[in-house]
């Protein structure tokens, strides 16, 4: 049995995204024997809204699966764009430090630090370094990378150089690194991390909660209010930059009078309001808040047509997990990549695969 300490900014309660993978690794590791702790903030994804029972400035302890989940204070802005989002990471660094170092007496073996947020590497480092621990980086999302690519970053300013700098220097001192996809793999040893340090570590789903449902069976369709006899093209996830979603809306202008088309939108996220505005005048187009985790299967097994737009600019920064659902659900998908990129060696076998931003095939 080991005693292992995680540091991430997203955890359960959050259904969706790397929060989602973080708990449901605490609770494998839980249940395998092991002695888990987690220093996290409280769960605020993908509305950017502290969710309820919860306070942004507060530090509190619970207990959940067997262990300690101590939550830090963090800034969480309403518009997460270019430097705000910098500083909202930045506060969860800052405010999980003492944290950590309150940890020193219970002397854990491992330190796994979940990046987003890389501000926290350093302290992860620094407190495995104290007490002796082994240390593992899971890199989730290559953030300074999207953020230049994605334009809320100068790429070649002073501070753009200077934190390309340190994440190589951090990276190359973590016992282990890992991240989920091959196209991120090879990021990290183009970063200088070396080969026998690095892990490929990809994200998963469960077959025995995502699986085809009957095609009669239409309940959520019901609930939702959605026509009979529409075609549903169904999105779910967040709504940030990463993913282009305004191809869609313009895909879904080309088509509004094909009846039967409906584009239904499912999720939270920052760009949402945006979209939103873009299709107020467009009657086949849908948006759903997030779905309970236990209507899951069925909202996905609702699609007829499941889309995965995202920018071209970040596709090789990216695995996108919700692609593990689709597939799961057995409906067709259409995405967006371009060729040797991981998403589009997926798509290619499985779906459809278009360039990013081409509105005519």
């Amino acid at each position: 049995m080991k005693k292992i300490l995680i540091l991430g900014i997203n955890f359960h309660p959050e259904s969706i995204g790397i929060g989602k993978y973080t708990g449901e690794l605490y609770a494998y590791l839980s249940a395998s024997g092991h002695n888990v702790r987690i220093v996290t903030a409280p769960p605020y994804y993908p509305e950017w809204k502290i969710q309820p029972g919860y306070a942004a400035w507060q530090y509190k302890l619970e207990f959940w699966n067997g262990g300690e989940v101590v939550r830090c204070p963090i800034w969480v802005p309403r518009k997460p764009t270019g430097f705000k989002r910098l500083a909202h990471l930045l506060s969860f660094a800052l405010s999980s430090f003492p944290m950590m170092l309150r940890q020193l007496s219970w002397k854990p073996d491992i330190i796994i630090c979940i990046a987003p947020a890389f501000f926290c590497a350093p302290f992860a480092l620094l407190t495995a370094y104290l007490c002796r621990a082994k240390s593992w980086l899971h890199i989730q999302d290559f953030e300074l990378d999207a953020a230049i690519n994605l334009g809320l970053l100068p790429a070649n300013n002073l501070f753009t150089k200077l934190a390309r700098f340190g994440e190589n220097w951090i990276l190359k001192r973590f016992s282990r690194v890992s991240t989920i996809s091959d196209g991120m793999f090879f990021s990290l040893i183009q970063k200088g991390v070396a080969q026998h340090r690095a892990y490929l570590f990809p994200n998963w789903v469960d077959t025995s909660v995502i699986f085809p449902l009957p095609p009669n069976d239409e309940t959520i369709k019901q609930d939702l209010g959605i026509p009979k006899g529409s075609l549903v093209i169904l999105y779910s996830g967040n709504m940030g930059q990463k993913q282009g979603l305004e191809i869609v809306i313009e895909a879904a202008r080309r088509l509004q009078f094909q009846r039967s088309l409906l584009f239904i939108f499912c999720g939270e996220g920052a760009a949402r309001i945006g979209l939103e505005t873009m299709a107020q005048n467009l009657e086949n187009v849908r948006f759903i808040p997030l779905q309970p985790v236990e209507k899951l299967n069925q909202l996905l097994n609702m699609a007829d047509i499941h889309i995965l737009p995202q920018r071209s600019d970040v596709a090789d920064l990216v695995m996108p997990s919700k692609l593990l659902g689709m597939l799961s659900s057995g409906k067709p998908v259409i995405g967006t990549a371009n060729p040797g990129t991981d998403v589009y060696k997926v798509l290619n076998q499985v779906g459809v695969v278009v360039s990013p931003g081409d509105l005519n095939s």
